[in-house]
């Protein structure tokens, strides 16, 4: 995906975040040559979409997007 074309496509969107989150993270990968979650993790324990995870004060929440020793990705609406 060149930047043209993401640009175009999430440009102006009105779509939630919870229509719209893994689609535009699956996008991105696309337009920066990196591989998606499903690509290097079939089983969803490195690299994975709604990762239960320990908030900052050690409270229960959930990633949006999650690689181990990485990241954690939080979209918001």
């Amino acid at each position: 995906m060149s930047p043209e074309e993401f640009i175009a496509k999430w440009r102006g969107t009105t779509r939630t975040e919870r229509s719209a989150a893994q689609e535009h993270f699956l996008d991105l990968c696309a337009l920066l040559g990196v591989p998606k979650p499903a690509d290097v993790d079939r089983h969803g324990t490195e690299y994975t979409f709604e990762k239960s995870t320990r908030k900052i004060g050690d409270t229960a929440g959930f990633a949006d997007v999650w690689k181990r020793h990485c990241f954690a990705w939080e979209y918001t609406g």
